[in-house]
């Protein structure tokens, strides 16, 4: 009994450990948005602002067009992850479910892009997006993120376990490939599909290094590559920072909290079958 205890007061601890180092940076982000500039920098820090002041959020709004970049990373994370669910369960789909010549290929394929950096795609990107003229665009920044090889497997894991017996009874009602996708296989990998819509979204919010080299237009970019402009080559305004971060991991912070058993419960069962 007292061995049980004892586990479960150190379970507890390093849990308490683990959620201050989450948390801890986001409460200092806050904190330190309500700073004003000498106290942001003073030696020792302080956690506390010593004269609160809400002045860098207003800041925000001089310096980048914070509400026009909203609007672009809302409509690249929501183009993005539309068609990340529509060509990946596709392409799910047909890996899974389908019989086609050098479809363990080509599947094969689509693993060894995972391994791959996404780093070494960046120039050959770039250089097809300047040469159809769609630099400064929403397209630069929608398309090269519309195809994704870790959702194609993620999905493909969830049409494999599906029973087949649900094909043989469509196929037995005249369903043919595209109707059996759409009636029958694709309601059942809801979860997965949220959690890969989850996931797409963050990722697509927090992307900086993409939006920086298609868009210099600060009208054009998104949230990511905006704040990273407030970052001067001599001096940081902390606070303002602080505040546009702040505003820019809100709206996905919110959505993580509100989705984040579906979340997990997606990719739990990603790898179970198949």
């Amino acid at each position: 009994m007292a061995s049980r205890r004892g586990a479960l007061v150190v379970s507890y601890v390093v849990l308490a450990i683990g959620a201050v180092l989450v948390v801890g940076p986001f409460a200092w982000q806050l904190l330190t948005s309500f700073k004003t500039y000498p106290d942001s920098v003073r030696v020792p820090p302080s956690l506390l602002p010593i004269v609160w002041d809400a002045s860098g959020y207003a800041r925000v709004f001089e310096l980048v067009p914070l509400d026009r970049q909203f609007v672009n990373t809302a409509l690249m994370a929501a183009g993005r992850t539309v068609a990340q669910l529509v060509i990946c369960s596709l392409a799910a789909f047909a890996f899974a479910r389908l019989e086609f010549p050098g479809r363990r290929f080509f599947f094969g394929l689509f693993l060894v892009v995972l391994m791959v950096p996404a780093q070494l795609f960046v120039i050959p990107q770039f250089l097809i997006v300047q040469r159809l003229g769609w630099l400064n665009s929403m397209a630069a920044l929608v398309v090269p993120g519309m195809f994704s090889a870790f959702g194609t497997f993620m999905l493909r894991q969830f049409f494999a376990g599906l029973p087949r017996e649900l094909d043989e009874a469509a196929e037995i009602d005249g369903c043919g490939p595209l109707r059996r996708y759409w009636r029958v296989l694709l309601p059942l990998c809801r979860p997965g599909l949220l959690a890969l819509a989850v996931l797409t979204l963050l990722w697509s919010w927090n992307d900086l290094l993409w939006p920086l080299i298609v868009t210099t237009d600060p009208e054009s970019t998104t949230l990511s590559a905006g704040l990273a402009t407030l970052s001067g080559q001599h001096n940081v305004e902390y606070p303002t920072v602080m505040a546009g971060a702040l505003l820019a991991t809100a709206p996905v912070i919110v959505i993580f909290s509100i989705l984040q058993k579906q979340i997990i419960e997606g990719i739990a069962t990603t790898g179970s079958k198949g």
